[in-house]
């Protein structure tokens, strides 16, 4: 995390800690494959534990390995020390995607060195890119069993495939125009196609509000669509105070910033499903949690079912769509603001998978201005060898 006053809130968080318990007693910590890791969180905790998925679905396996890890340090059977390796990139690792590509390898490598009892766990992070601080990027930190030159070795050994690799990308992303012919094709029975507008991504830090893929969608009256979702709290109370089955008119989304991804829709259609936003999630990706996305609304415009929430968030679970009365299996295109975490629920139920580009926020343009903190030189925004 990033803070108001420290660019790494859990450096900080675990330094505090540190100065309270004292050097000795084990600290464990589990951490999001894509976190930006720095030294000071591989001075300050013992062992570091990295979901190794994308999208994460091992939160519950990485806990346990924590755990387990946690009570052999207490028990005094080992004395965990971590290490840590980095290169000069923003990015790499295929963005930490484990469907293929070198995140999938390095995992692999990893995999190794544990079960030869090299090292208690590694840990390999594909890094946040979107974050302007100084330590931003991929990451390798090993955790040996007490201070062992071989863990910084497998560390320097991984990162080394990483820098490698830097440049491999297995995203495409289509054109608004081109997506739309897709979902042309859709015939009623068929799997829906699943489009995701990569750029307005609530878990990249998009506002969730762009327009531009809706407004294309109904300029174009494709029918039998759902849209997940817009993030507009003021469109959701306009469409309470209207009442379920009105046909009305309602200003929604695009208001943050219209620059980014499209400017706020006036359209009119019918209030079909109101709630309060809240059920428990069920899909591989945190089921089982509850989930709160506050008031929500689906506001039907031709063959467009567009929810609408109050809370921002990026789609992971169909039940964000099913406790709406919205079944995204019944449709001929499914859309949803998210890079890669959808996949986990919402692949099973495609006939394809496409990514589009609106032109919001979370582009895949690294350029100098948008990067005031980082360390540098740093690849891509400098000649680095």
């Amino acid at each position: 995390m990033v803070t108001d006053e420290y660019e790494d809130g859990e450096g900080e968080l675990l330094r505090r800690l540190r100065q309270a318990i004292g050097p000795h007693a084990p600290v464990v910590v589990t951490l999001d494959l894509h976190a930006n890791v720095t030294q000071a969180m591989a001075d300050h905790a013992s062992a570091l534990i990295a979901f190794r998925t994308y999208p994460h679905i091992d939160q519950y396996e990485r806990a346990w390995q924590g755990a387990e890890l946690l009570e052999r340090a207490m028990k005094g059977e080992v004395k965990p020390k971590t290490v840590i390796a980095r290169r000069p990139t923003i990015y790499g690792l295929n963005h930490g995607r484990t469907q293929s590509g070198p995140m999938v390898e390095a995992l692999s490598r990893a995999d190794a060195f544990e079960r030869k009892g090299e090292a208690l766990v590694v840990s390999i992070c594909a890094g946040f890119t979107r974050a302007d601080i100084r330590d931003v990027g991929p990451t390798v930190t090993v955790t040996t069993d007490g201070t062992n030159p071989r863990g910084q070795a497998i560390a320097e050994q991984l990162m080394d495939f990483a820098w490698e690799t830097r440049e491999e990308n297995s995203a495409t992303l289509l054109p608004i125009p081109a997506v739309i012919e897709l979902a042309r094709k859709g015939k009623p029975g068929n799997k829906p196609l699943v489009v995701a507008d990569y750029t307005d991504n609530p878990g990249g830090g998009g506002y969730g509000d762009a327009t531009a893929f809706l407004k294309a969608m109904v300029e174009a009256k494709l029918p039998s669509v759902a849209f997940h979702a817009l993030a507009d709290p003021q469109a959701v109370q306009d469409g309470i105070k209207a009442g379920i089955g009105a046909r009305t008119t309602l200003t929604l989304g695009g208001k943050t910033d219209p620059s980014m991804g499209g400017g706020p829709l006036t359209l009119e259609g019918e209030v079909t499903c109101l709630t309060n936003g809240k059920f428990i999630a069920y899909g591989p990706m945190g089921g089982g949690v509850a989930r709160d996305y506050g008031p929500s609304m689906v506001f039907r415009v031709g063959g467009i079912d567009i929810i609408v929430i109050t809370n921002n968030g990026q789609a992971t679970d169909l039940g964000q769509l099913t406790s709406l009365g919205v079944d995204p299996t019944r449709y001929r295109t499914v859309a949803v603001k998210s890079m890669h975490h959808f996949r986990a629920a919402f692949e099973p139920i495609a006939r394809a998978v496409v990514l589009v580009d609106t032109g919001a926020l979370c582009s895949e343009i690294y350029t100098p201005e948008l990067f005031t903190k980082v360390r540098r030189p740093i690849h891509p925004l400098d000649a680095v060898t």
